[in-house]
């Protein structure tokens, strides 16, 4: 999807009176030739005057009569440190956009009945300087003591600031992986060292069948709790490839990493993270105002809530607990005062499978307070052996939540009378298990959170208002820099310039053409600066073509060759500014891996899953007391790239 953008005329005296100094013509009949390289008509008007109409984004500098660059209008961002709650008085406001929700696909709330979540990473987000470090710690001691790793590896320490989601491991030759869209290996590790082109074609770009880079010989990092295997792969990868002995030598990188995911598996099963996030949930958890507002405003308007969730009901009740009474934040004795909020509560869900309606899984339901588990028929309390009548009374249950565990979706249906799958909503931050089996194989509308969203959209607005004043100097009277970018834009205009007018004007098209290239690192920028290479390419060709089939005269052919070369320069010199500015760019969303929803100029293959499957996407599922609970949330258009050119966008 793509930002709309606006015609921008630009009328600028230029040049005197121009002939071409081979034929005489008049420069007005020469600019009309037909050509492939001509994308956008010059007019002539009057002997001086050169005019062209073409879009211009709205985040671009405007040009005024005079040539000069106006004031960009930035828009509304608001800066509140405490956004209020739709349903409030003060709600209903303009939202920052670090908190905003995000559409790919329409969704009228006011069909929803039913909204759903997950717990660990969507209602609870966990600190990942303090959480992730527990698990990264916990899995180290199991390799070491369970699984008989050198000791070296207790020295080690976690930069949780390191992975980001959406990567894929590669499990036989160790390396980490970025990809767009198309599955493309852009951004590649081997370990910790970053592998050369040469290496990354050389591995996945130069086989007959592509790969699908999917399981089992790789693993997908689109959950927040992988970051830290993920991080703890990479250094047994290095570890391994400069300590030859001390890991076995049959012991491959896909066997580690099935090692360290044992491990994880160990610190889960025994408990030795939650225990930790227990005895005291603040330190591991972060606190949110806004989710009982947004609970109770769903509520209120009619519809119901629920909770789906892997976690067991001892675990589940203690951060729920903390979330919606951060005064239990202590460790101290829970209460069950936030199943108010909750028509249906169900524990141990085993997602993704219980969203498969074959799947035939038992349905508990959970005694509060003791934890005990009870049969039920399908959600009906039934009495337990040597007992004439539920535990639980029918009447009473009406008026409250009830918690289960097990089960599978079509229980779940039938606790709330869902009668079309469409009719819900459900909120999670795993692109697997949440979204994408919910999306595809129910039908559900979906909302997936991405708390690193806020941080990039932030840095994205920061850098949409970056408007470099060219640092070139410019010393032929005629040189603007609104004249410069008229020429990035008629290839043809340049090329006819440069062949066929004396020194003096060539040397000011030059500076024209490249004035303002230098030093640039916006995204807007970054696009001017890879337009510009297609231009001197086609430009190149042209001249190439020209110079092969043309019958010219000698001297003629001179110039042109020396134009050729002189562009070929400048083509080298346009390459090597763009790579720089583009790694400039994306190491300034994060130091290793860039954009999170960008690869070079390609959606990333995280963002191709978001916008396939999540329906809603934001930075964290409080945002949606933010929004009426009636909302009709609307998608941008859609462009496609030929559309680009001939719709007045």
């Amino acid at each position: 999807m793509r930002v709309p953008k606006k015609p921008l005329s630009f009328c600028f005296t230029l040049f005197p009176p121009l002939q071409c100094r081979h034929c005489h013509r008049p420069f007005s009949s020469l600019v009309w030739v037909s050509s492939p390289i001509l994308f956008n008509p010059i007019h002539t008007i009057g002997p001086k005057l050169l005019f062209t109409s073409y879009p211009m984004d709205k985040n671009s500098a405007t040009v005024d009569g005079h040539g000069t660059f106006g004031q960009l209008h930035k828009g509304y961002r608001g800066h509140s440190p405490r956004p209020f709650a739709w349903s409030s008085p003060e709600g209903g406001q303009n939202i920052d956009i670090g908190k905003q929700i995000f559409c790919n696909r329409s969704l009228n709330m006011r069909n929803i009945v039913a909204v759903g979540f997950d717990m660990d990473y969507t209602l609870a987000q966990y600190k990942p300087e303090t959480f992730e470090s527990l698990a990264y710690e916990g899995t180290v001691q199991k390799l070491v003591n369970n699984l008989g790793y050198p000791h070296e590896l207790l020295e080690w320490s976690f930069d949780w600031t390191y992975m980001v989601r959406g990567l894929v491991l590669d499990k036989k030759r160790g390396n980490i992986l970025k990809m767009d869209r198309h599955k493309y290996v852009k951004v590649a590790y081997h370990g910790f060292r970053e592998l050369s082109k040469e290496e990354k074609v050389e591995t996945y770009g130069s086989t007959l069948i592509r790969d699908s880079f999917d399981e089992p010989d790789y693993a997908l990092i689109d959950t927040l709790f992988s970051l830290a295997e993920a991080y703890l792969f990479a250094q047994l990868v290095d570890f391994k490839d400069n300590n030859p002995g001390k890991i076995p030598y049959d012991t491959g990188y896909a066997h580690m990493y099935k090692d360290v995911r044992a491990a994880v598996d160990l610190c889960h099963r025994d408990g030795t993270l939650k225990r930790m996030v227990a005895m005291n949930p603040k330190r591991y958890i972060n606190e949110d105002a806004n989710i009982v507002p947004m609970l109770k405003m769903l509520r209120d308007s009619g519809r119901s809530t629920f909770l789906v969730t892997n976690s067991l009901w001892d675990y589940t009740n203690i951060v729920m607990n903390f979330l919606c009474n951060p005064n239990t934040s202590d460790g101290g004795a829970c209460n069950f005062d936030w199943l108010r909020y909750f028509d249906v509560v169900i524990t141990g869900s085993a997602k993704p499978g219980f969203f498969h309606d074959e799947n035939h899984a038992n349905l508990f339901e959970v005694e509060p307070e003791s934890g005990m588990l009870l049969n039920t028929d399908n959600g009906t309390p039934m009495p337990q052996v040597g007992d004439t009548s539920p535990r639980f009374s029918l009447e009473n249950l009406d008026k409250s939540c009830r918690v289960f565990q097990g089960g599978s979706v079509g229980h779940l249906h039938k606790l709330l009378s869902i009668e079309s799958s469409s009719q819900v909503l459900y909120v999670g931050d795993h692109i697997y298990g949440d979204i994408l089996r919910s999306k595809k194989v129910l039908g559900w509308r979906t909302m997936l959170v991405v708390p690193e969203l806020a941080r990039e959209v932030e840095l994205l607005w920061e850098l949409r208002d970056i408007q470099k004043v060219p640092n070139v100097s410019i010393a032929h009277p005629y040189a603007t820099p609104a004249l410069g970018l008229v020429l990035r834009n008629e290839p043809l205009l340049f090329a006819l310039l440069i062949s066929h007018f004396n020194d003096k004007i060539r040397a000011s098209v030059y500076i024209l053409f490249y004035s303002g290239l230098f030093e640039c690192s916006s995204p807007q920028q970054l696009s001017m600066l890879r337009n510009d290479r297609d231009l001197i390419e086609d430009m190149i060709h042209h001249l190439k073509w020209s110079l092969k089939f043309e019958n010219a005269e000698p001297e003629h052919k001179q110039k042109l060759s020396s134009s050729v070369a002189e562009l070929e320069i400048k083509r080298d010199e346009v390459r090597l500014t763009h790579q720089k500015a583009q790694r400039e760019c994306h190491f300034k969303f994060h130091k290793v891996w860039g954009q999170l929803m960008k690869t070079g100029y390609q959606n990333s293959r995280f963002a191709h899953q978001v916008e396939r499957f999540a329906c809603l996407y934001t930075s964290q599922v409080s945002n949606l007391s933010l929004y009426s609970p009636d909302k009709y949330y609307r998608p941008s258009e859609d462009y496609m790239p030929h559309e680009f050119r001939i719709l007045p966008l």
